[in-house]
């Protein structure tokens, strides 16, 4: 399997290839995956690659390819030409206000979720209904994660839930 590597030098599958350094934006990763209110880890996570290529790859001059830009166009969910620079930095209409209506629907429906009282809940029941009438594919979007919150002392954490191959304790013997 041969491993295809991209440097500010070249991309090589066993040799380096030359490119030229880069100067200028080339695309604007970082800008709509903030707009669209997406984490670097949850785009790591859907690309399966690292936390530190998700920032490389976010650098406005790295020079990626056109098969990784479509993949950052699937997980960002906006048409591939928002994902490229062009002299007016703003994002189009529509792909804004789309981003501004999941960014409201996701803190509606996190208040749904966490209100105790149930007049709080019908009334974020009641936004919702209205965010769906306006746009009706935000009927998938959930609640905002609750990343970072501490848990209790009885609460275990995803990684106690894992489990680990017998390989690993193998290794811890030698």
């Amino acid at each position: 399997m041969s491993v295809v590597h991209l440097t500010t030098t070249g991309v090589g599958i066993g040799h380096e290839v030359p490119v030229p350094a880069v100067r200028h934006p080339l695309h604007r990763l970082a800008a709509v995956r903030q707009q669209q209110g997406i984490s670097r880890r949850t785009v790591a996570r859907r690309l399966n690659i690292d936390l530190a290529t998700v920032r490389a790859q976010e650098e406005e001059t790295t020079n990626i390819s056109l098969s990784q830009l479509y993949e950052w166009q699937k997980v960002l969910e906006v048409p591939l030409s928002e994902l490229l620079f062009e002299a007016d930095d703003s994002l189009s209409a529509p792909v804004l206000l789309r981003a501004q209506l999941v960014r409201l629907m996701k803190s509606v429906m996190a208040i749904q979720e966490s209100a105790k009282q149930e007049t709080i809940r019908r009334m974020a029941q009641t936004l919702i209904d209205q965010l769906l009438t306006i746009m009706p594919e935000l009927a998938g979007v959930g609640p905002w994660h609750a990343v970072g919150q501490r848990r209790r002392l009885d609460e275990l954490g995803v990684a106690a839930e894992r489990r680990l191959s017998d390989d690993v304790f193998l290794d811890l013997t030698d």
